[in-house]
């Protein structure tokens, strides 16, 4: 497989992969691999968001906001 990168992303990479002390490719092939993974689990998380939807088991927007604020309650008392 060939792909076309432009100069920037060229520098960029060999800048990166220069300071890592790794080859262009495997840069560029954990990079696709990352993306890959990101978007299989993306998509399972959303066949289980429609799943729990069509069970009815959501939330409603006043509870989703009480617990936002108290997560942050909790991690700004841990700071």
């Amino acid at each position: 497989m060939e792909i076309n990168l432009s100069d920037a992303i060229k520098a960029k990479l060999s800048r990166v992969a220069a300071e890592q002390g790794k080859k262009e490719e495997s840069l560029v092939q954990e990079a696709v691999e990352r993306l890959v993974d990101y978007d299989e689990w993306f998509l399972r998380q959303v066949e289980k968001g429609l799943a729990q939807i069509e069970r009815n088991e959501t939330v409603k927007d006043e509870e989703v906001g009480a617990r936002i604020e108290k997560l942050i309650t909790e991690r700004q008392r841990r700071s």
